[in-house]
């Protein structure tokens, strides 16, 4: 059975209704896959063998692939859903952050650029929060993502790491990268702050007014 499909008038594209059943829910399902990650790449993290790091990279590569899926297919089939809004960022956020820690625990990530990275991620969430109680939309920038590629591919990189092929130098290319993505997080995330304190001002000065 096909889609039902709304056409708005004869001559522009037919626009495909909210789809029924399991796809409407589909975007929220990989939603929950991402977040059921989290403890499944911790457990293979720790676990001694060099198939368990082939593993925790693959569950990684799944939990990346699935948040471009939920997005795209919330888009393609109109199945955006106010849980799926609230979960979303939330599920990328507790990846990078639980990830980031294992690998600064193991001495695979420096420090500082992981610190970084999550304080952005923190200071974007509450930013997130009040413009959108004042109905104010915050697009991602092309810089933001050029900064999450970075910071994903370093992270698999590093959760990779030594047993990888040794002349692929994976840690010390994924090193590199995720400094870069940290170097971007300060620029978006300033740029960002910026965005916010403006609109806070105005808030303040329409209540004072």
């Amino acid at each position: 059975m096909t889609d039902p499909v709304l056409r708005t008038d004869s001559t522009s594209p037919p626009v495909r209704a909210l789809p029924q059943g399991w796809r409407k829910n589909l975007p929220n399902y990989l939603t929950y896959l991402r977040i059921a990650v989290i403890p499944a790449i911790t457990f293979t993290f720790f676990i001694k063998g060099e198939w368990s790091y082939y593993l925790s990279t693959l569950l990684f590569a799944i939990a990346g692939i699935s948040d471009w899926f939920d997005g795209y297919l919330a888009r393609r089939w109109n199945a955006h859903s106010k849980l799926g809004q609230f979960l979303d960022p939330i599920a990328d956020k507790l990846l990078v952050a639980t990830v980031l820690m294992l690998l600064v625990d193991v001495e695979r990530a420096d420090l500082l650029p992981s610190i970084a990275i999550v304080c952005r991620e923190i200071l974007v969430s509450g930013l997130r929060e009040f413009l959108a109680e004042i109905r104010v939309g915050m697009p991602v920038s092309k810089l933001a993502k050029i900064k999450t590629a970075a910071q994903m591919i370093a992270i698999g990189f590093l959760l990779l790491g030594n047993g990888g092929p040794a002349w692929m130098h994976l840690v010390f290319f994924g090193r590199a990268l995720l400094w870069m993505a940290a170097l971007l997080t300060l620029v978006t995330g300033y740029t960002y702050l910026r965005l916010g304190l403006k609109h806070m001002t105005e808030e303040t000065d329409k209540n004072s007014a």
